[in-house]
């Protein structure tokens, strides 16, 4: 049986075939999934413009730190769902690999990471305009069993990003510097935010590359 997606976000309890069934639907290509310990948070693709341009600003201050720092090698999955087979599901809104071994696929392969397959990536990232008490708490907690090394919690009302880091007991403890991202302020990434009440996301992550030249 199929569980029907309800307007208001809520976990559901659900088995994994439910998810399964909800994740190959055609109707909900606009739904982020997620699935733990029988229980399924469907979100309904309704965060408002901000959620958009925040989402847009952080993949170009990604790819200005690739070209600040070439010898690292990043690769980004935005938009894609991650699965431990059974377990665990995620959909988050930043995916970011650091190194050669990130996931490959084959033309006409989904867009699906399978973490039985890949290993877990370096950092992901949820950017929260209606979601942040979720985002700092019941996918925090996921997040860190799947063992993700870093997590991101971008809060687009605050201009507040809160940075946690896997420490060996497998709990996130927040930190002021991304360890993904060596030596990369999070004050800086809160500054660079703080500049979209006046300015373009291109133009906020402009700023942001000329401010890491000295890095």
């Amino acid at each position: 049986m199929i569980v029907a997606i309800k307007p208001k976000q809520q976990w559901q309890q659900a088995t994994w075939d439910d998810y399964v069934a909800l994740r190959d639907d055609d109707k909900s290509d606009r739904c982020k999934l997620f699935f733990d310990n029988q229980h399924l948070w469907v979100e309904m693709g309704a965060e408002g413009i901000n959620h958009a341009k925040f989402g847009d600003l952080f993949p170009m201050i990604i790819a200005f730190w690739a070209i600040k720092f070439p010898d690292i090698k990043l690769s980004t999955f935005g938009g894609c769902q991650m699965e431990r087979k059974g377990k665990r599901a995620v959909a988050p809104d930043i995916v970011l690999y650091v190194g050669d071994d990130a996931p490959t696929w084959k033309t006409g392969q989904s867009r699906f990471i399978d973490l039985e397959q890949w290993r877990s990536p370096d950092l992901v990232g949820e950017i929260s305009d209606t979601t942040l008490a979720i985002d700092l708490d019941e996918k925090k907690r996921l997040y860190a069993n799947l063992g993700i090394s870093e997590y991101w919690v971008i809060d687009v009302r605050a201009y507040r990003i809160f940075a946690f880091r896997l420490d060996e007991e497998g709990i996130y403890e927040e930190r002021a510097v991304s360890k993904v991202l060596p030596n990369l302020a999070i004050s800086l990434l809160e500054k660079t935010m703080e500049l979209l009440d006046t300015k373009t996301n291109t133009e906020a992550a402009i700023w942001f590359s000329q401010q890491i030249q000295d890095l």
